[in-house]
């Protein structure tokens, strides 16, 4: 086996992996196509370039992301150190100067005597399989991954588990829906039949405790509001190179409204096999939530893939009964996005199954966003680092927020779906706590702690 670990992709992940093998005082390889190649998005020679916004979100540890920034600042983490000292005025966020960032991590990488820079695109000249014979390899490449590396990566993983748009619905807590409206149960297991005594039909139904679906009936004048303001609402614009290809496979919600009022309730919001327990009737139209993780606490919008804005998802989306108070975890994003299905191919190191020379991180795991990559870039190289030394694997538990990403992305789910960080995806607390600042900070110092432990 090689005495030095490769890296593919000088992205967020792959940067801050690259360091942390670098400063554990191990050899890397850092492979990174820019400048000899760029994606459609990119235009910058450095490392760590950020393409979109300049903000990493807040700093509150009442927000996710926060947290795991704190996370991520006890361990260590080279980028987010970056980060912090090229801030910019972004109030309780934690915003940076893109050019001053991308320029600090990359000086410091080029500067590092264990780390060489390849300016080579993987599936060229050099191929992965290659790489992988001979030693450790961490894949971290984000969303626009070349065609030549996809087409390694595709080898590897199969063409089932590789996925190049990321048409995902919102998320929402279970505890923030009311189920004074909502109600359990699959498409006509809970339907009353014509014949049936509406009392006796009620009395039958309170044994469905739960299922994987909760649904949200809506009455006629409720269904029309919805769709009015659904097709009026402001979207986010696309890349050029996105809308060429980007509704080929799923079509946004707010696409299908327009097509017709009636559109979506012979659609995602169709009725049929359901009866309304507050009336005994099939309902006008009716919204599906469907169980997102082992836990059950967080549930996705079924057939919500939307382009709106995320200001607009929480304003529209709040009109449907039931979810007037909805926590939002996760917003419908549609996007060019390369990920492969991790809950499949990683366990909660990010290490693939079926060669354990091969590391994944960024993006391409099913994390979402800046901090998430960098998360995901870290903790692949500690656990990197362990194997070269023969020493055992590094799991930051699933209280803390680093931890539950990881076990998120590496628990079998047949709806996986790229996520980000949120309380969502920790384990609840022992006691309810209805205040939802107050719980987030418990939940919060419970990380913390935890990952003093460690």
């Amino acid at each position: 086996m090689n005495d030095y670990i490769t890296v593919i992709g000088a992205g967020l992940a792959g940067s801050e992996a690259a360091y942390q093998i670098a400063k554990a005082g191990i050899k890397v390889k850092l492979y990174e196509m820019k400048p000899k190649k760029f994606s459609p998005a990119h235009s910058n020679e450095n490392c760590a370039e950020i393409v979109c916004s300049n903000s990493f979100k807040s700093n509150l540890h009442t927000n996710a992301c926060g947290l795991l920034k704190e996370e991520l600042r006890m361990l260590g983490s080279l980028l987010i150190d970056i980060a912090d000292k090229t801030s910019v005025p972004a109030g309780q966020a934690l915003a940076v100067d893109r050019e001053l960032f991308a320029e600090k991590v990359t000086s410091i990488l080029k500067n590092e005597p264990n780390i060489e820079i390849m300016n080579e695109e993987i599936g060229d000249k050099i191929h992965l399989k290659d790489i992988a014979d001979k030693g450790i390899v961490i894949i971290a490449t984000g969303p626009l991954t070349s065609e030549k590396l996809s087409d390694e990566i595709k080898s590897i993983t199969g063409d089932e588990d590789l996925h190049f748009y990321d048409a995902a619905a919102p998320i929402v807590t279970r505890d923030s829906v009311d189920m004074n409206i909502a109600f359990w149960g699959d498409r006509y297991d809970q339907e009353r039949s014509k014949d049936e005594d509406i009392e006796e039909w009620k009395n039958k139904i309170k044994s469905i405790k739960k299922s994987d679906y909760l649904n949200l009936p809506m009455n006629k004048e409720e269904y029309e509001i919805f769709c009015n303001e659904l097709v009026n609402a402001e979207v986010v614009e696309l890349h050029q190179f996105e809308k060429r290809e980007i509704f080929e496979g799923c079509m946004p919600i707010e696409v299908m409204a327009k097509r017709g009022i009636d559109t979506l309730r012979y659609g995602p919001l169709k009725p049929v096999g359901f009866t309304d327990p507050r009336t005994g009737y099939r309902p006008y139209a009716v919204v599906q939530l469907r169980q997102d993780n082992s836990e059950g606490n967080i549930y996705n919008m079924v057939g919500f893939q939307t382009n709106l804005k995320f200001g607009e998802q929480k304003r529209v989306f709040g009109l449907i009964p039931g979810l007037e108070n909805a926590d939002f975890q996760k917003y419908g994003v549609m996007h060019r996005n390369t990920y492969i299905n991790s809950t499949k191919l990683l366990d909660n190191t990010y290490n693939f199954k079926n060669n354990t020379n091969i590391y994944f991180a960024g993006q391409i795991t099913g994390v979402e966003g800046y901090v998430e990559s960098i998360s995901s870039g870290f903790v692949s190289a500690k656990n990197a680092i362990n194997k070269i030394k023969g020493l055992g694997n590094i799991n930051y538990g699933e209280l803390t927020m680093i931890g539950a990403l990881s076990k998120y992305i590496s628990t079998e789910n047949k709806n996986f779906q790229p996520m980000n960080a949120n309380f969502g995806i920790l384990p609840p607390l022992e006691s309810n706590v209805r205040d939802k600042k107050i719980r987030y900070q418990m939940l919060a110092d419970r990380a913390i702690e935890e990952l003093n432990k460690k």
